[in-house]
């Protein structure tokens, strides 16, 4: 069964800004240890720092797998154990037409975006299977369920992360192990989202059409945050393998 969320460690790919950086908080508010994970070194002790004495921080690229394994064992050793693994680790490559894209840029998208969630799932698994429980909360997006203009290798990226976290599902729960992906749209106030809009861009122009479809209000980090805090909690200990879009209304994905 889940703990309750003071008693877990956290370790959080991507926490070092964002919607990572939110749902470090949200953990850190309420009473666990948190282990945000980023290839800045300043930015991630800083936030660490700001998070407070039961928070840490781990440099490393979780596009290298000798540097995943290096980032579970660190992990492990500082918070005593690993109870829930939030994935939050952004996107490199923005919408664009597919013939406008290099097969370099198709590379990238796949190895950059793609194989760090299944890199920190299977790094962070032998210690959740030793404790025989833990929950693995993968942030993905709506692309991966709802076909647009200039998204056809982010969507396949990002449905192969969410059939990816159902496949961990069904393989982990006979260790108490559940795994559930958060798909957003627009999430305001993020770094990703001020790269999305930028004026001129051809993300910017499709992404322009869809803001105004949010008829519930404006995503923010906070919002996948609490979804993040509930999904990792005891109340959500019968959840596993679901794709829960948070996106205000811009689609009924």
């Amino acid at each position: 069964m889940a703990l309750e969320i003071a008693e877990q460690g956290v370790l959080i790919p991507g926490g070092t800004s964002g919607i990572g950086l939110a749902c470090a908080r949200a953990f850190a508010a309420a009473g666990a240890t948190v282990c945000l994970v980023g290839r800045n070194g300043e930015r991630g002790r800083a936030a660490a720092a700001d998070l407070g004495p039961k928070a840490g921080f781990i440099q490393a690229d979780c596009a290298v797998p000798a540097e995943v394994e290096r980032m579970a064992a660190e992990a492990a050793e500082q918070m005593g154990r690993i109870d829930t693994l939030v994935c939050s680790l952004g996107a490199t490559r923005l919408p664009e037409l597919l013939f406008r894209q290099s097969l370099e840029d198709i590379r990238i998208s796949l190895t950059h975006d793609v194989a760090p969630f299944l890199y920190a799932a299977r790094a962070v698994l032998p210690a959740m299977m030793a404790q025989n429980g833990g929950a693995v909360i993968n942030i993905a997006s709506d692309a991966g369920k709802i076909a647009t203009p200039g998204e056809s290798v982010i969507g396949a990226g990002m449905a192969a992360i969410m059939q990816f976290t159902r496949g961990l599902a069904i393989e982990g729960k006979r260790n108490g192990i559940r795994a559930n992906t958060i798909t957003p749209s627009l999430v305001e106030g993020t770094p990703l989202t001020d790269r999305l809009m930028a004026e001129g861009t051809f993300a910017s122009k499709i992404f322009a059409k869809a803001r105004p479809l949010a008829g519930l209000g404006p995503t923010w980090p906070a919002d996948l945050a609490a979804l993040a805090l509930f999904l990792a909690s005891p109340a959500a200990a019968l959840i596993t393998g679901q794709a829960i879009s948070v996106n205000g209304g811009i689609s009924a994905a």
